[in-house]
């Protein structure tokens, strides 16, 4: 989910917000919206997969957020990725974003183990402001505030069976867009570090420890920590710390060894936190073999 301080704006009448990529609670399960040399690295397998996210529960105009992807092999070493992400903020004023990314990551095999992944991300995003609100409605200021901009994105991702780390910018281009020659728009180019590894504990039970550290020139950095248990391949729980913003619990089931249902519930630890009932986070996910190229599913993916 975005971070935007936009909600402020509308709410609060400040002049001025930030902005911040696309952040997810469960971003482990989705991690080429953040990093394009991401991969399955299942072949012959395509994953297909919906989030929805709705934030500060309780704030008129709160942002919401869709997002639907789908992870495509095409060879052994190659793989693509398509996003589509449309995010809504604010209730007189309304800012909409509509997302759709392709991505492409080509792999090495560096030995039996280990695999090194580079990613290019490509695609558009069409920004539209516009009053809706009976007191803003009409407003000539909105009458041309939308936008469409390209983007471009890279990524390297290290990975084995029981650890991944990776560095991105999914968006190499600044832009912004501005009403009455006021920015009420600016999205700067944001490095992630992302990294995890899982633990076989005991037969039955995994643990993955996890983190995304997030920077953008003129922003403070900022990270997610987070521990996620998987049960006989089935049963997930987890606990998510972002700094300086909220506590996250985390829970998922698979259904089978191809469907998979996740749900998140942030609880706010800024003063945003006297203003809202919190955030809810639904992931689901879906495995299947178009192309017949594999014999059997492999056991679930834990990251």
């Amino acid at each position: 989910m975005r971070q935007k301080l936009l909600i402020l704006l509308m709410l609060c009448g400040w002049s001025t917000y930030a902005q911040q990529e696309p952040q997810y609670t469960q971003y482990m399960y989705n991690m080429s919206i953040v990093n394009p040399a991401y991969m399955l690295n299942e072949p012959g397998i395509i994953q297909v997969g919906s989030l929805y996210r709705t934030q500060w529960v309780g704030i008129d105009g709160a942002p919401k957020t869709a997002n639907v992807f789908a992870n495509i092999p095409l060879k052994d070493k190659i793989e693509l990725s398509v996003n589509y992400l449309n995010d809504n903020i604010g209730s007189d004023v309304n800012l909409s974003e509509n997302l759709f990314n392709v991505d492409a990551a080509y792999k090495v095999n560096l030995n039996d183990e280990v695999n090194l992944s580079f990613g290019l991300k490509a695609g558009f995003e069409h920004i539209n402001i516009s009053a809706i609100g009976s007191n803003v409605a009409g407003d000539t200021a909105f009458d041309n505030s939308n936008k469409t901009l390209l983007n471009i994105g890279a990524g390297v991702f290290l990975f084995t069976d029981n650890y991944y780390a990776g560095i991105s910018s999914p968006n190499l281009i600044p832009a912004s867009l501005d009403i009455d020659n006021e920015t009420t728009y600016s999205n700067k180019p944001h490095v992630f570090l992302i990294g995890g590894y899982v633990f076989d504990v005991i037969d039955d039970l995994k643990l993955k420890p996890s983190t995304v550290v997030k920077y953008s020139l003129g922003a403070p950095l900022t990270f997610d920590l987070s521990v996620n248990a998987l049960y006989k391949d089935k049963f997930e729980l987890g606990l998510s710390y972002r700094y300086q913003d909220a506590i996250a619990g985390l829970a998922g089931f698979n259904i089978s060894s191809n469907l998979k249902i996740g749900y998140a519930y942030d609880f706010n630890t800024s003063k945003l936190n006297d203003f809202n009932s919190g955030s809810h986070e639904f992931i689901l996910l879906y495995k299947f073999d178009l192309l017949g190229l594999s014999k059997k599913y492999s056991s679930p993916r834990f990251y």
